[in-house]
């Protein structure tokens, strides 16, 4: 008895359920033109020796560019390529033009900023239905800090490891925008801790009882140990919370607002003069595009700390979470221009690139 015929739609969804890496895969054909086309269809298959396969469609325009030549590269897509990777998914003839590559062994292109490229050459080619399977073996790699972007049920995801656990879901006020927000960045904080100049990292929503921390990044040199996941700062007096009190919608902040500024008024200090100097402070920090405390003597770790805050944006521009740094003073000097805050409004706005770009 003949087993029944499966359907292909839904064998599509049910194998879409295997999260995948995303792969741009890369050759040059025997009259020197480059190829590229976007795959998830790559495995590993031998350490030694280092051989690797995928899959490429018959149908593909490009697929005799990669079955005539010796070479091809796999250049796995990090998690803010995801317009990368829609590029060279469309059937087109100028894909290469504008795209930052080098040439690889064979002069195979070799794309940058990727999570990490395998340069391999083709050792064997097997039929497989409507598709070929390629088999490469690894003759040189290229690795970075970045993290990968993943493939599932048909829209890319982010890569986190599992002890990151599920973030801020408890917060009453978290939207889907907010959580892939909040996935996005703290799958990247440690590379952003990084490239700030290994200072502290937090990332903070506002949650039900105003600014709340959801993850540290300690870096090597961590501020204090007074890092708890779950806590609510100050609106006024931390730079998380100036943050929230300069984009977000007045009617949403004023509350938490008004209060910080009724505890923490200086003496002799009229609430009218009060509420001036914030209200300065808080277009200084639109302006800048970041916000700033200098503490000489900070209430939460206790010693001289300076920190600097940016907004994270959706699609549609608006403040979804915060990113900040903090640090001892004399590691972090409270400089707007410095390489530190310069660094972490980069941070930022790619993070907002990544969320726009996934929408």
């Amino acid at each position: 008895m003949n087993a029944p015929a499966l359907d292909t739609r839904q064998l599509r969804d049910v194998l879409g359920t295997f999260v995948t890496g995303v792969t741009i895969v890369t050759t040059r054909d025997a009259a020197g033109d480059a190829h590229g086309v976007t795959a998830n269809s790559f495995s590993s298959v031998s350490l030694d020796p280092p051989l690797v396969l995928w899959s490429q469609s018959l149908s593909s325009r490009s697929h005799s560019a990669f079955d005539g030549s010796e070479r091809f590269v796999i250049n796995i897509l990090a998690d803010d390529q995801i317009v990368l990777s829609n590029h060279f998914a469309k059937s087109r003839d100028d894909k290469f033009v504008g795209i930052p590559f080098d040439e690889g062994l064979g002069g195979a292109p070799v794309l940058r900023d990727t999570a990490a490229c395998l340069e391999c050459t083709k050792v064997a080619a097997y039929p497989g239905g409507d598709h070929v399977v390629f088999l490469g073996r690894i003759e040189r790699m290229h690795q970075s800090n970045k993290r990968p972007l993943a493939f599932g049920s048909g829209r890319y995801m982010v890569a986190y490891s599992h002890d990151l656990g599920p973030v801020s879901l408890q917060l009453g006020n978290s939207t889907p925008r907010h959580l892939e927000a909040i996935r996005v960045a703290t799958a990247r904080l440690p590379a952003i801790c990084e490239a700030v100049g290994d200072h502290t990292a937090c990332l903070g929503v506002w949650g039900n009882h105003g600014p709340t921390i959801v993850h540290w990044e300690p870096s090597r040199r961590p501020v204090s140990e007074h890092l708890r996941t779950g806590l609510v700062v100050s609106t006024t007096r931390s730079a998380v919370g100036r943050m929230f009190a300069a984009w977000l919608p007045k009617e949403v902040t004023e509350a938490f607002v008004h209060e910080d500024l009724r505890l923490f008024r200086a003496p002799g200090e009229s609430i009218a003069e009060q509420r001036e100097r914030f209200d300065d402070e808080m277009d200084e920090f639109r302006a800048r595009g970041l916000t700033r405390t200098v503490d000489a003597n900070s209430y939460l770790h206790q010693r001289a700390t300076n920190a600097f805050c940016a907004p994270i944006r959706d699609a549609g521009g608006k403040v979804v979470a915060a990113i900040a740094i903090t640090s001892d003073a004399d590691r972090l000097p409270p400089d707007w221009d410095g390489p530190a805050p310069s660094a972490l409004a980069r941070a930022a706005r790619e993070l907002s690139d990544c969320l726009a770009s996934a929408a």
